[in-house]
């Protein structure tokens, strides 16, 4: 057995990859079948999700955000996306 530092740098590479082909395949489904399993990989060993990664996929319904099914805007400081598959918004103050 892996000691805990082991696990969590392969469970960082592991989530590095799957989002890279979220980012290469034409399908949404599997887009988001990627993300779901970057998000159990995170959660079985209770790490966060990098940064650059977060805003990637929405919050209410982990779909994947490619360049159709989503909208950003920025108003009173605040980036703000908006998934079309949900209809719910996400507001990240800027700094």
């Amino acid at each position: 057995m892996k000691n805990k530092e082991e696990q969590k740098e392969i469970a960082k590479k592991r989530i590095e990859k799957l989002f890279e082909e979220a980012e290469k395949t034409k399908s949404q489904k599997l887009a988001n079948r990627y993300v779901e399993l970057a998000r159990k990989i995170a959660m079985k060993l209770n790490l966060r999700m990098p940064k650059k990664f977060k805003r990637k996929f929405c919050k209410h319904c982990y779909n994947y955000f490619k360049s159709k099914n989503y909208r950003v805007r920025t108003r009173d400081g605040k980036l703000i996306y908006y998934c079309f598959e949900c209809k719910k918004y996400t507001r990240i103050p800027l700094s």
